[in-house]
């Protein structure tokens, strides 16, 4: 029987190397950049530059994917291409962490967890599966559920860069300061004239003091 330290465990390994992608990758985007223009002027960084609210929300939803790889794992001990695929992603993903700092010369986000948590654990529970005889996905199934990693990532984040982005606001309802505001009264003579006569004073156009009638309920 798989013990649910692999299937679980994916979640958890999850968690603890992205916790430091969390506290990490806002910072690490905005101040390694200049450094990383100048050494790699080719890569788009400045579209690679996120906030710490999106790095939150794409945090958030690929949690929901791995705790729903985790339990399907759970539930089918282990044999389900789904987990399979999340924990070759996983595995896979902390080596491409080691490469980005290989790379850049430098730490990126992930890299401290990623030889420490991510890659032991892969190859753990990949053992751990082999020893309980559950078949695993090779050759072109294992394959597949490796490109899928990149097609996850991307919709991850394009998902958090929806929900994230600055609002519109119409010109007339909200001010800078987010309180709301109305558009001037016209300032044309007749605007004013009409204005004057409609106001709650006994001034008419012209300063000509206004008729008060009861029959007709002029005020």
């Amino acid at each position: 029987m798989v013990p649910s330290a692999v299937t679980w465990g994916l979640l958890a390994a999850w968690a603890v190397h992205d916790a430091e992608e969390l506290a990490t990758m806002a910072g690490w985007t905005r101040s390694a950049r200049p450094r990383l223009e100048e050494r790699l002027p080719w890569v788009p960084w400045q579209r690679l530059e996120v906030s710490q609210r999106h790095a939150n929300v794409a945090i958030g939803l690929m949690g929901g994917v791995m705790a729903g790889a985790s339990a399907l794992g759970a539930r089918t001990g282990g044999r389900s291409p789904v987990f399979q695929a999340a924990l070759l992603g996983f595995g896979a993903h902390g080596v491409m962490h080691l490469a980005q700092a290989a790379v850049t010369r430098g730490y990126t986000p992930g890299a401290v967890t990623a030889p420490v948590v991510v890659i032991p654990f892969s190859v753990w529970a990949w053992r751990r599966l082999r020893a309980e005889g559950v078949p695993v996905r090779t050759g072109a199934a294992g394959w597949a559920g490796l490109a899928a990693l990149p097609v996850v990532l991307a919709g991850v984040h394009a998902a958090a860069h929806a929900l994230t982005r600055p609002r519109t606001h119409d010109t007339a309802g909200t001010s800078p300061h987010g309180t709301t505001t109305t558009p001037h009264a016209p300032t044309t003579p007749r605007a004013a004239a009409r204005s004057g006569a409609g106001s709650g004073s006994g001034v008419g156009v012209a300063g000509r003091p206004r008729r008060f009638r009861r029959d007709r309920r002029w005020f």
